[in-house]
């Protein structure tokens, strides 16, 4: 989808400023987030947690940090999912800012059914039928704005690459993140020359790989086709 979060390309922001020796966290409670991600696997894929973050109030996105995204995708999924309520995260966060030391006394109830939709970081499947594009081909990416989640970042929308490899077929993130099930497609890696995705501003000589869902692209014209 079109939103705040798409920032690649994007220009006014600044220089990026890197922190010298930045630690993995820089309080406990971003640790927590990590590992309350990997609990969540149960009843949220990476892709519906990815949405989750996209859907951020743009201000919000912009003045909070990394792991504060994480808490507040993760929180929407599962307030939309049903295993919390939006005044239950409201009335636990009250107790912990009066009592920092309170621990829970109870887990919530898995849903049924969670443990089968456990699939963790391996988004492989078995393919069903031959890759439409080999390394070599020409290809333009589809010039879409959708609604909805998808990989194709916005900067690289309507522009030709070459196919460099191909990954094998992987979960598509597109219908993924909207329980519309997995429907794997093939994956490839794309190479771009910077000139075709920033045009006059890119560096001379360099290229960008691009991991790409089959869906997101087409077969560019040859002169003869033209």
């Amino acid at each position: 989808m079109d939103g705040i979060h798409d920032l690649g390309g994007m220009m006014g922001f600044g220089p990026v400023e890197r922190e010298e020796n930045e630690p993995p966290f820089h309080a406990r409670w971003e640790a927590v987030m990590v590992a309350l991600q990997g609990a969540t696997r149960a009843v949220m894929n990476i892709d519906e947690f990815r949405h989750g973050i996209e859907r951020m109030d743009p201000a919000h996105y912009l003045t909070s940090t990394y792991y504060e995204h994480w808490l507040d995708g993760i929180s929407r999924v599962l307030i939309e999912k049903g295993i919390v309520t939006s005044e239950e995260l409201d009335a636990r966060a009250a107790l912990i800012a009066s009592r920092p030391e309170a621990v829970p006394t109870e887990a919530p109830e898995t849903p049924a059914g969670a443990a089968e939709r456990r699939r963790g970081g391996w988004v492989a499947r078995p393919a069903t039928a031959p890759p439409r594009f080999q390394p070599g081909d020409t290809v333009i990416t589809r010039n879409e704005h959708p609604r909805g989640h998808t990989r194709l970042p916005r900067y690289a929308r309507g522009k030709r690459g070459v196919i460099h490899r191909l990954h094998g077929v992987h979960v598509f993130p597109d219908t993924n993140a909207h329980g519309l099930g997995e429907q794997p497609q093939p994956l490839y890696s794309v190479r771009f020359e910077a000139g075709e995705l920033w045009g006059a501003a890119a560096e001379p000589h360099q290229e960008i790989f691009l991991d790409l869902w089959e869906p997101y692209l087409s077969r560019y014209p040859s002169a003869l086709e033209s």
